[in-house]
This record gives C-alpha cells, sequence and structure tokens, in this order.
C-alpha cells in the first residue's frame, strides 16, 4: 500500500503480515482524491474515517493537509498499526480511536465536512450503513459521506444518494444532508 498524494507521496506503509483489513487500491484512492480534490479544500475540512482498517485513507487525507482527521477502527492489530503510522509519518490532527464504528455513532458529538466508510464487504446489514451514519447527525450541511461497497449494491434509490463512482471493482456511493 502507497499513499498516492501530498506531502507523504509514493511512501510505502506495510502493513503487518497477519492483517485482514483489504485496503482501498490505489487505482480507486487516485480516482476518489481526484473529485474530491476539485471539491474540497483538505485544509479547511474535517474527515471521519470509519471502518479504518489500514488507515490508507486517513494518511491520504492527512498527506494532503488535513489537519483534522478521527480514523476509527475495532481491530487491536489494525488500531494499533494505524497509531504507530501516525506517529512515524508525524501526523498532525490525526486522531485514531479503538471504537466499534456503531457504537461510536452513538456517543460521538463532533461534526464532520467528509464522512468515509469502508466495512468489511462481508458485514451483516452492510446496505444500512449510511442510514445509521445520517441517523447519528454529525455530517455537516454541504459534507459528504462516501461509502465504500461491492458491486452487489446500488444506493441510486436512496433519499440521500448523490453520484457513484466506479474505479475498477470499487464502488463508492456519496451521500448528503437533505
Amino acid at each position: 500500500m502507497r499513499i498516492i498524494g501530498g506531502i507523504h507521496r509514493g511512501r510505502f506503509i506495510v502493513p503487518p503480515k497477519n492483517f485482514s483489513a483489504r485496503p482501498t487500491t490505489d487505482f480507486a484512492k487516485e480516482g476518489l482524491f481526484n473529485t474530491l480534490t476539485n471539491t474540497y479544500n483538505f485544509e479547511e475540512v474535517s474527515v471521519l474515517d470509519l471502518f479504518s482498517g489500514t488507515g490508507g485513507i486517513t494518511y491520504e487525507f492527512a498527506s494532503r493537509g488535513c489537519t483534522s482527521i478521527t480514523s476509527v477502527e475495532m481491530n487491536a492489530l489494525h488500531s494499533n498499526f494505524i497509531k504507530s503510522t501516525i506517529t512515524k509519518l508525524n501526523l498532525k490532527g490525526v486522531h485514531s480511536v479503538r471504537h466499534n464504528v456503531f457504537d461510536f455513532l452513538d456517543i460521538c458529538r463532533l461534526n464532520y465536512d467528509i464522512i468515509f466508510a469502508d466495512p468489511p464487504y462481508d458485514i451483516d446489514n452492510l446496505a444500512q450503513i449510511p442510514n445509521k451514519i445520517l441517523a447519528a447527525n454529525i455530517l455537516k450541511e454541504g459534507g459528504v459521506i462516501i461509502f465504500e461497497h461491492p458491486a452487489a449494491f446500488s444506493f441510486k434509490d436512496h433519499p440521500n444518494f448523490v453520484k457513484e463512482k466506479k474505479y475498477g471493482n470499487v464502488h463508492f456511493s456519496f451521500f448528503g444532508k437533505q
């Protein structure tokens, strides 16, 4: 896995061999961040990275100048890896939280401009996760939820659906606040 943009561009991040996370592909990250760069000034947004896994999305935002990032990951091995990588890269304003995402949504009192969620594709009730995030009322006005999911799911009929971007086998559905 590598960071594809910003000050840490080209830097390789190597998770331990016993990692079970599925990182977002470089191709998909590049497409996603090309889209986001045209909409957001990363130095001015707050980001919530749910189901952080390896932390790849967190590092991409931080490398591009975002200084208000919360990374939430339940798996202890993954969470510790994210924390050590944040320290190794000396990323400022990045906070790693080891917590169950659904419990975190119940207690979170901050609001975010961008909420990225990349749950395990085999998680129960995957299709309900955008609703759970929206129900937490933590998305700022004008903000976006970006939900990574497999091709078997379509959210085009969801009332908060904005658009879908496809990069190979990776699908990102975007949701806004109504």
